[in-house]
């Protein structure tokens, strides 16, 4: 009792006391050092971290020598990544539940439980930040996530977030799946019209959401909608992406169908999600005007394969249509050099199926790893912080075990976490 009294006699009379002690300084030892940028496995490099950013990376003597009384943390066997990158996630509820109903029966309290559980899950496969590509959570949940960790209340990754789905009524985004007479009060995020997109905007904008999240066609998880039809017009995405750029802010478009996918890029939305029958002039279009691919392969594949738990039989038929398009319309965003990037859309746990995915669908290893760092950082306008080691970003490291240049499999033996220079996770 007496040292808590002389500490809050100290803060009341100088304040810079009340500080919490510095970390020490913390070097690691990196056998294989991933240069994100130039996509090279550089050898016997280290890291010097100084409190939540990294001081230095260079040759490992090098270093060393201006790391006098680190901490040493010795990853020489390993090879050491920049923090991954997923910016396709969903938070909020049971992630193995599949049911049509599942939010219905999940409380806004329940489902941030859960997301607090599915972000540590992210968090312990090396994916250090997220981007949430939204929830039909009426509260918010996962904006009240983001800003937890943000503020240190809870750990998990960093969260950019979209907030609720912006669909048309009946479409992929509209939460109700009851009988007409069972019927759920009209949400705000159900818009119609031109006018009524702009208010589902600007509530989503008013709320705190980082990105705004477009249904421009139909989709496969839910029971109502045709992943062939557009549903959102392009006037009305015309209208979403003039409120969000003016205020700032990014727009993601859920869009499967290809008429769908062209629209929404006319538009000028930032990234398209799936694009999972991109055709040739969809492509053509996405190379001009520099449209980010989100594609989430996995998860088409894992769902046409797998009985999800809970899924109707109808969200079934519908992943094994349109998973047969999949192959193709990846070739074709490739041989066009559209911008890529990591997304899973999946449960956490299947998240280096991802990269196997992407490997398998034409990109080099080393392309599906940059894809979760420093091209994920680039679409999410972070690249100044994180998804490369370098002298002045985040202090988010990760190392497996393996070489993921050569065996993208790799990517499943995360030994290392640290994250703002906190280890997270150390396989001894």
């Amino acid at each position: 009792m007496r040292k808590v009294l002389a500490v809050l006699l100290l803060c009341s009379g100088t304040p810079a006391l009340c500080q919490a002690p510095a970390r020490p300084l913390v070097l690691i030892k990196a056998g294989r050092l991933f240069d994100s940028r130039s996509g090279r496995l550089i050898a016997n490099q280290a890291i010097l971290i100084e409190g939540d950013h990294i001081k230095e990376v260079g040759d490992a003597a090098t270093v060393a020598a201006h790391a006098s009384g680190a901490k040493t943390i010795d990853l020489s066997s390993a090879t050491v990544l920049p923090g991954l990158i997923d910016c396709h996630a969903h938070l909020l509820g049971n992630l193995k539940d599949y049911s049509p109903t599942k939010e219905l029966r999940t409380s806004s309290p329940q489902g941030v439980l859960w997301g607090l559980h599915n972000a540590q899950n992210w968090l312990d496969h090396g994916f250090t930040t997220l981007r949430d590509a939204g929830e039909t959570d009426l509260a918010y949940g996962q904006l009240a996530l983001r800003d937890s960790i943000n503020k240190g209340i809870v750990r998990g990754p960093r969260i950019v977030s979209a907030g609720n789905f912006i669909s048309v009524t009946g479409g992929h985004g509209d939460a109700d799946p009851l009988s007409p007479d069972q019927a759920l009060l009209r949400r705000p995020n159900l818009a119609d019209t031109v006018d009524e997109v702009a208010l589902a905007v600007r509530h989503d904008l008013k709320y705190g959401a980082d990105w705004i999240k477009l249904m421009a066609t139909g989709g496969v998880s839910d029971v109502l909608s045709d992943f062939n039809v557009q549903e959102l017009s392009e006037e009305q995405m015309l209208k979403a992406v003039e409120i969000a750029h003016r205020a700032r802010r990014k727009v993601m478009a859920h869009a499967e169908g290809t008429d769908g996918i062209k629209a929404a890029v006319r538009s000028g939305v930032d990234s398209i999600e799936h694009g999972t029958m991109l055709d040739e002039e969809g492509a053509t279009l996405m190379e001009k005007k520099g449209t980010w691919l989100v594609p989430t392969l996995e998860t088409f594949q894992r769902g046409a394969e797998e009985n999800y738990p809970g899924q109707e039989q109808l969200s079934t038929d519908k992943d094994r249509a349109i998973v047969k398009f999949q192959a193709a319309a990846f070739q074709r965003a490739l041989q066009h050099h559209v911008k890529i990037a990591f997304g899973v859309d999946d449960d956490p746990d299947y998240l280096d199926r991802e990269f196997v995915a992407l490997v398998k669908g034409g990109m080099k290893p080393v392309e599906a790893v940059q894809a979760a760092t420093v091209r994920a950082a680039d679409l999410l306008g972070l690249s100044d912080r994180i998804g490369s080691l370098e002298g002045g970003k985040l202090a988010d490291v990760v190392a497996v075990d393996g070489d993921p240049l050569v065996d993208v499999k790799s990517m499943a033996n995360v030994v290392f976490v640290m994250k703002d220079g906190e280890i997270i996770k150390q396989v001894k």
